[in-house]
């Protein structure tokens, strides 16, 4: 690093900031990035986000627990928390465990996941702090790993080397790495050609609540949304009547104006005028007839098939598209979107290609967890 701080010292914004005109000069760059950041850095990033900001939003997405059986009983998470590495040496009696340790007796190596809840006894409200719900592996030299922030006269007191780069787990004494795995980006409209050639659009909506994919596809010139919920693809302009666009007009400015786009959307519209559907409530009732029905045990209050397919259409399709209080405006504009995007594409080949880098997410060890 300091040979680093000496060498870029002496430079000028100008020149640091200058195009690095040949081969040889890139090359130095590798070496320095190495120094800087090492092989695992990303690995270990992830995790660390993961147990002190995701898990938290995780929980905060799922927070409050209820019964069909008394309405009055709720279970509230609080907090969340992944303690040190420990081992449960008899019944109740845990103290820390360093990795190595883990290694010679084929233990995991592991912390106790924690968590504050409040919940409802009677009339009161109880609340218990520290609760254990689980285990979490923990990845060497993450934030809550015993050998973070140590000196190299520590690690070789914990029997560890100073040079090992970290960044994996300790599953029944095996040394095992989680693999970054390369996906096709969520929550993106991604439009592709089927088998036969038919074009259509698809988007994996990830949030932390659910995740679902969605379908635009094309039939004889008609656009018909797809959805695993539905028991048969839906014309997408009851879809917009049903988010409350009931203006065949509206739609087809949100769409767009121009000529081709028109005359390519037209039969849709016919087929939502052949099925007489023309305001928000029969377009809901329509769907409701569709929606393949959940077994839920436990009964519940019925919601009526018009709720049902409000609910479906707020919470399951497109689900990272926010709707508020039943406002559909951004999810309206959103398949508007797509419905544009699968149009423009229909002639001249402009598919998304699944294999370009910039249409991929790497998953690392956070995500995946």
């Amino acid at each position: 690093m300091d040979v680093l701080a000496e060498e870029f010292g002496s430079l000028t914004p100008e020149q640091l900031t200058a195009p690095i005109p040949t081969v040889e000069e890139k090359w130095r760059l590798l070496p320095a990035f190495l120094k800087v950041k090492g092989l695992v850095k990303q690995h270990i990033d992830s995790f660390n986000y993961f147990i002190n900001v995701e898990i938290k939003k995780i929980m905060k997405a799922n927070e409050k627990v209820t019964s069909d059986a008394d309405p009055m009983w709720y279970l509230k998470y609080l907090n969340i928390y992944v303690g040190l590495p420990d081992v449960e040496e008899s019944f109740n009696v845990t103290r820390p465990v360093s990795p190595h340790e883990c290694r010679l007796r084929d233990m995991t190596y592991s912390a106790p996941i924690t968590v504050d809840i409040e919940y409802t006894r009677g009339s009161q409200r109880i609340i218990r702090n520290a609760l254990p719900i689980g285990r979490m592996p923990i990845m060497l030299r993450s934030s809550n790993c015993v050998l973070t922030g140590k000196t190299p006269a520590e690690f070789a007191k914990l029997n560890e080397c100073p040079l090992d780069p970290g960044g994996y787990f300790i599953v029944k004494g095996v040394e095992k790495v989680i693999l970054i795995q390369e996906q096709l980006s969520k929550n993106r409209i991604i439009v592709e050609a089927d088998r036969k050639g038919a074009v259509g659009a698809s988007v994996t909506s990830s949030t932390h609540e659910k995740k679902s994919r969605t379908n635009m596809a094309v039939k004889q010139g008609r656009f018909y949304l797809r959805h695993n919920t539905l028991s048969e693809d839906i014309p997408i302009v009851i879809i917009f009547k049903a988010m409350g666009v009931e203006s065949d007009q509206e739609i087809v400015q949100m769409i767009g104006t121009e000529e081709h786009v028109m005359a390519a959307f037209g039969p849709s519209l016919e087929e939502c005028q052949k099925a007489q559907i023309f305001t928000q409530m029969q377009a809901l009732k329509y769907i409701g007839n569709k929606v393949r029905r959940q077994r839920m045990w436990g009964g519940g209050p019925k919601k009526t098939k018009i709720e049902e397919a409000r609910e479906l259409l707020a919470s399951t399709i497109l689900t990272h598209v926010p709707v508020k209080e039943f406002n559909f405006r951004a999810k309206c504009i959103y398949t508007a979107v797509m419905v544009r995007r699968v149009i423009l594409a229909q002639g001249d080949n402009k598919v998304d290609d699944r294999d370009y880098y910039g249409n991929k997410r790497l998953e690392l060890a956070g995500q995946v967890l």
